[in-house]
Formats: C-alpha cells, structure tokens, sequence
C-alpha cells in the first residue's frame, strides 16, 4: 500500500496546522502511521479514498455523522439545491421552521428548538440555559460533552482552564446511582443540571434511567440527554425515545445531517423559553444549506427505515465478531460491546487493563485489508451485506494475527508504526 502523498501532506501540517488536525480523533496520533492513511481525498456511500488512491470500508463515518452514507444522493441534492438560493441570510429561513417542526414531532422532549453547529455549541447552550433557569452553578455530567470548559475541564486535557471553573463541574458514574445520590446529598440546592449520555457502549442497568431521572427532579435540578452521538441512530427520537425516559432537554447533532454541520438543543417549553433572555447566538445557526441537509437526511431516514437497517447490519457486525473472538480463543483479550447501531471493539491485556497496542496491531492489519478501523462501527444506510461479509472476513485474518502475536510475546515488533494514543483520560 503506498501513502506517499499522506506522508507529505502530514510534513506540511507539522509546519502549518497545530496538531495537524481540527479534530484531534482524526488526527495522527490516532493511527498507526506510515501504514494508515492520514488524509482522505474523497467517498461514497460507505467507502472512502485516501489521497493516494486506496480503497477502504469505513466504519467510523467522520466520526458519527454520516448515518446515510458519503456523497448521498438525496442530501447532495437538497444542499445543491439550497446553494443556488442562498446559504446564510440577513434575517432567519422558514426552513428553520420547518426543521423544528419536524424534530418537535419524532423527539419526546422536544416542544421548542434552536440549533447550532457543533455539539459543544448546544450541550454548553444547555449548561447555560439550566444555570439560567435554576439560579445554580454546579453542574453534574457523566459521558463526554464536548470541548467547553465547563466539561473538559473533569479529563487530562484540562490546560488553560481556571481552578475556579473545573471547581463548578461535578462527575458521577454509569450505572452506579449512589454516585449521583451521593454528589446531591454533599451539594444541596447547588445542582442546576445532570448532563448525561443516556447510554455509550453500557447498556443502563434496569431502573438506572428512571433514578437519575427521579432524584434529578426531587433536588430541584434540570436532567439534559447529550444525545449527539445516539440521536438517529438508535431510534429517530435517540435513546430517550428506545429506553422510554424523557429528559428537560436533550441536545442532538452528528448524524442529523449526514455530515453536514448542524446541531440542536431541545426541550420543554418552560425552560426553552429562557432563551429569550440566556444569551446564545452565533452568525451561522440559521445557515441554510445544513437545516436543508437535515430536513432530506430525516425524510430518508423515515422513507428507508434507516434505523431497522443500523440494528440489523450492526448486530451481524457484534455477533460476527464475538464469534470470531471465541472461535480463536480470544473472547479473554478481545470483544465487540455496545448497541448494534453503535458498537466498540475493546482490547484487554492480561490483566484486563485496555490495550491500545492491541489495537493498533489489529488497526494496522485491517488498513492493509482495506478496512479503516478505530474502534467504533457506526453503521450507516450505505453499509452493505457484501461490507459486512468483507469485513468479518478481515477481522478474522487480523484476529489470527493478534493471537499469533499475544502467544509470541512481539506485538510491538509486528507494529510499523507508533502506538495510538488516547485524546484523553478522565480525571
């Protein structure tokens, strides 16, 4: 495989772009250079091109949020569409309207709506908007919320950020409702909200939504599903729809415009009202050509049962997977966790500690059998049987590999690059 151009565009970023990436989980240190691709030149449907020409399966979708596929027809149309006539204005687009329209009536908690373009633009909206309505500032957060301060101020990546601030930002555990309990009792009438990932790659335990939920209200507080990785994915109306609990607000983004930059922040219309006065404004929330994409990517998702499609192929993934660990004897080191739509493949070592250098050998070998892995399998529309098949097929010559190089002791030695590393760590 030859990634010449890759390498010399990376030695050009090392000069000019810091971190050689706008998204640090797309950056270098995330693949096993000088085997992995570093930049992509172009896709379609669930394929991708890098600079040099080689073909791979994509299974990460630009991290999320292309649920229809690369290049889609019907989103490519609307937002050529949109391009003719205009993409941002001087005063707001009935599209808007149309948009929130559409999202009040699949998301349950939704009764009002404002968007934004990245998911930290609404879960901080929502931060705000919670202080605001509470007369409180602590808040209490449990999954990953993005890259504001309020948030990264609980993990590794925590520079530049006042000791006053990361003081504000409590963290609890999933599935463990003593934590929560237990961070209310000490801070009484302190809390404003709970932000929370409703699920990740643990399912909740039975009750554990309708607690937090329960003891969230009872201290006066306001719950907040960060839904931007589960909205249209899990279900149309994210996971508070599937797991049948309805937040104060939830915020989506991701995969509501098949790769378009477009975000929200829903909710009940008490609360959401506040934005009259809680500032949050920005010159491209109304911007048209991604509300465009929204609109078509929604209406195909509905037309195709997208959802039925990412449960179905997702759980040939997992369950070929699993079958594949245990059919090497691997199911100790190795296996395949989450929703079907959304699954993780995680790496253990002897000591049941994750093992990034697993995973960048067994990353290593799927790039070289023309599938691009990071971990995660967001399934999107464009995902095919012929894909699915292909893939258990590599994964299991790459499953080989890994339980020759455990059983050798040479996993660094068979590595042709540098181990990955993570973004971050919690504190």
């Amino acid at each position: 495989m030859k990634l010449k151009k890759s390498m010399e565009y990376l030695k050009k970023a090392e000069r000019l772009i810091p971190a050689c990436t706008q998204t640090l989980s797309k950056g270098p240190t995330q693949f096993v250079q000088g085997v992995c691709p570093v930049y992509i030149q172009r896709g379609k449907g669930s394929h991708v091109w890098d600079v040099d020409g080689n073909e791979y399966i994509d299974y990460t979708m630009a991290l999320g949020p292309v649920t229809l596929g690369y290049a889609y027809p019907g989103t490519a149309k609307a937002v050529e569409k949109q391009l003719k006539e205009g993409i941002t204005f001087t005063l707001p687009h009935p599209l808007e309207i149309k948009l929130a329209e559409i999202l009040i009536d699949i998301i349950p908690c939704a009764e009002m709506v404002r968007f934004g373009k990245n998911g930290s633009d609404v879960t901080s909206a929502a931060v705000r908007l919670a202080r605001a309505y509470t007369g409180r500032e602590k808040i209490v957060c449990c999954g990953y919320h993005g890259w504001q301060d309020w948030f990264i101020a609980t993990t590794t990546r925590d520079m530049g950020i006042p000791e006053s601030t990361k003081k504000l930002t409590l963290t609890f555990e999933y599935n463990k409702i003593e934590t929560l309990e237990k961070i209310f009792s000490e801070n009484k009438n302190e809390i404003a909200a709970v932000i929370m990932e409703p699920v990740s790659t643990i399912e909740p335990e039975k009750g554990f939504l309708e607690d937090v939920k329960k003891i969230t209200k009872e201290n006066g507080a306001v719950l907040i599903f960060d839904e931007i990785v589960t909205g249209f994915r899990i279900s149309l109306g994210g996971a508070q729809e599937y797991f049948n609990v309805t937040p104060d607000m939830a915020c989506f983004g991701k995969g509501m415009a098949n790769g378009m930059p477009l975000s929200t922040i829903v909710g009940k219309r008490e609360i959401m009202k506040k934005l009259n006065d809680v500032f949050f404004s920005f010159t491209f929330g109304g911007e048209t050509t991604s509300i465009a994409a929204a609109i078509s990517t929604i209406n195909e998702m509905k037309k195709k049962n997208a959802i039925k499609h990412f449960w179905k192929q997702g759980k040939k993934i997992k369950e070929g997977y699993n079958k594949l660990a245990k059919k090497h004897g691997m199911e100790k080191y190795t296996e395949c966790i989450g929703l079907p739509p959304r699954t993780v493949i995680k790496f253990k070592d002897e000591k049941g500690n994750d093992s990034l250098e697993m995973k960048s050998l067994f990353q290593q070998e799927c790039a070289e059998h023309g599938i691009l892995f990071t971990g995660a399998h967001n399934i999107c529309l464009s995902h095919s049987d012929s894909d699915i098949e292909k893939t258990i097929e590599v994964y299991d010559k790459c499953l080989q590999t890994l339980k020759s190089a455990i059983e050798k002791n040479n996993i660094k030695k068979m590595l042709k690059g540098n181990v990955v590393k993570p973004v971050f760590r919690k504190i």
